[in-house]
């Protein structure tokens, strides 16, 4: 099907928004339409939002106020978790169609409606019975990694985050269909397969026994053609000895793991409402570390949660001292209206959230640093993506770490020694 228009993606937030992009993106290609670069003049543009944080909801709105400017008779989507959970404050000049955060795989039939009605359409949904939408990828941006999206929803609840309440309940992709779109990225040429989800450790909870979480690996693994498989985020609840020996079973499993600690105090992870200890999640770190002498474990942190004292921030401190991780993600607490932490008192003052994050990044990189070097003399296969300006080939290892290799072809895994730390990044060299 012909029909000369343009398309245009703009993502915001995390790897699940980016997987409910190219959903999209294949549905208007499908019906014709041809895919041009944001930054161009388009028919039709699509935002995909973010809520997670403040800045998330208002990088959100620039976006749809910036493609309405950049050509004012195109028919703005405005779709993701913000759309969800402020749908009525999004019909901004331009804006033809507003969807939650399901519903995408009608992106198109749903725009037609609201262009041939005249009207801004607003087809967001309760997520309360909501099913696992059947989206599916068949292609990615990149030529190497696709992202596989297997969970939706979350219903921890944490004290400060919105997540559950724009991306509903728990719900689980179907091992089939887990093993079909392996099959088809491996077809395609793809070798890594990520897996993600928005509360990835809940995968199969839903499905009164019927799978977990190393189910859906063990789908993935035995798919021939896919070589690397990689996890999104996970609770440390899940590392457990059982789940740990279930992984290294799997030799396909990247030895890089992301556990979200959010804090390394015990009495603001209990404000928060997390399901751990301090002492709990190095016990995580540890478990994995005996399993894999390789391993590189990432977070996220955040500072400056509701009544944090001095005390309580050296805390994270250690914490993230102890746990030595390969990469952190730091940033401030941002108040998120209808969250309980939002009512907290001892509310921080934005300017020593912002310090002790600038801290905390310091000693990130520390780490970061400490992390490479240990990897400098070290084999390792990596996973080449692209070419640097030097005619390198580039990309990353098993733990998740950019390598730069002469002489590297522009795409494929090759056994790579490394040689030495070039600013943030490894060197290597064939072998």
């Amino acid at each position: 099907m012909e029909n000369n228009q343009t398309v245009a993606f703009h993502t915001l937030g995390c790897k699940v928004n980016q997987y409910d992009t190219q959903a999209m993106r294949e549905r208007f290609e499908q019906a014709g339409y041809r895919t041009v670069d944001f930054e161009e003049a388009a028919d039709v543009y699509v935002v995909n939002t973010c809520t997670v944080t403040g800045t998330g909801d208002k990088k959100s709105m620039q976006m749809i106020r910036r493609c309405h400017r950049r050509n004012p008779a195109a028919a703005i989507v405005v779709t993701g978790c913000l759309a969800q959970r402020a749908a009525d404050e999004l019909t901004l000049p331009g804006v033809r169609l507003v969807l939650g955060t399901q519903r995408r795989g009608e992106v198109v039939e749903l725009l037609r409606r609201a262009l041939a009605e005249d009207c801004a359409l607003v087809a967001v949904e309760t997520l309360r019975q909501a099913p696992f939408e059947r989206l599916t990828v068949h292609a990615h941006e990149g030529h190497t990694r696709a992202t596989m999206k297997i969970q939706e929803g979350c219903d921890r609840w944490c004290t400060y985050c919105i997540i559950p309440s724009v991306r509903g309940p728990i719900r689980s992709r179907p091992l089939e269909e887990i093993g079909r779109e392996a099959r088809s990225l491996a077809g395609a040429g793809f070798r890594e397969a990520v897996l993600t989800g928005i509360h990835l450790t809940s995968y199969g909870r839903d499905m009164r026994g019927e799978a977990t979480l190393l189910d859906a690996i063990a789908e993935v693994h035995k798919v021939e053609g896919i070589e690397r498989i990689r996890l999104g985020s996970l609770e440390p609840v899940i590392v457990t000895p059982e789940f740990v020996r279930g992984i290294a079973a799997m030799p396909k499993v990247c030895h890089q793991f992301h556990l979200a600690l959010q804090s390394g105090s015990d009495t603001v992870l209990a404000r928060m409402r997390r399901r751990y200890t301090s002492a709990e999640f190095l016990t995580a770190c540890d478990l994995l570390r005996g399993a894999f002498e390789d391993c590189a474990l990432t977070t996220d942190v955040m500072t400056g949660f509701p009544g944090e004292t001095e005390q309580e921030f050296a805390q994270t401190m250690e914490t993230c001292s102890r746990a030595g991780f390969a990469r952190m993600h730091v940033f401030p607490y941002s108040e998120r209206e209808g969250t309980k932490a939002a009512a907290m008192p001892g509310s921080v003052p934005r300017h020593i959230r912002e310090e002790r994050a600038r801290t905390l990044i310091a000693l990130g990189r520390e780490l970061e640093l400490r992390a490479l070097a240990s990897r400098v003399g070290r084999r390792e296969q990596v996973l080449i993506e692209e070419l640097d300006e030097l005619g390198r080939g580039v990309g990353y290892t098993g733990g998740y770490m950019r390598v730069h290799v002469p002489g590297a072809p522009e795409s494929g895994i090759v056994r790579v020694l490394i040689r030495e730390i070039e600013g943030a990044e490894l060197v290597g060299d064939i072998i």
